[in-house]
């Protein structure tokens, strides 16, 4: 049972979890062992809340396909339980991100102080650029 929030948890058959053989160098261990943790979430299928399933659906990451199934791979360590424990956390992070509600932002001013100094600025960096001209004699 994973668990997102204090009512909402996904119960451990929705997720779906195999071993493979991690990638890149590791030595004659990595050729044998499959360490590597590939888990597969199925958003529509899931007991997730409408809200959640949404949100998730319309959430811009790489990790959920076009039909809906998040897909995290987890090589990051040597042993599996850790890799799956990994997996798993990831995926939790993923899911709280995408219900995250972004607070609106409300544009600020700027003051008519801050507009005459960067007037007084330009106009001072201006003066000093135009001191760089040829010399005329």
């Amino acid at each position: 049972m994973l668990h997102i929030s204090t009512n909402v948890s996904i119960p451990d058959d929705e997720i779906e979890l195999s071993a493979i053989r991690a990638q890149g160098a590791g030595g004659q261990n990595v050729n044998k062992v499959s360490s590597a943790i590939h888990l597969r979430f199925d958003i529509p299928a899931s007991s997730l809340p409408e809200y959640y399933k949404q949100r998730l659906l319309a959430y811009k990451d790489g990790r959920i396909t076009s039909d809906g199934v998040v897909v995290i791979k987890a090589q990051q360590f040597r042993t599996q339980e850790k890799n799956r424990a990994d997996a798993l956390t990831r995926l939790k992070e993923l899911i709280t991100a995408a219900t995250r509600v972004q607070k609106n932002r409300i544009p600020t001013k700027a003051t008519k102080a801050s507009k005459t100094r960067r007037m007084d600025s330009k106009t001072q960096r201006g003066k000093t650029k135009a001191l760089r001209g040829k010399v005329i004699e």
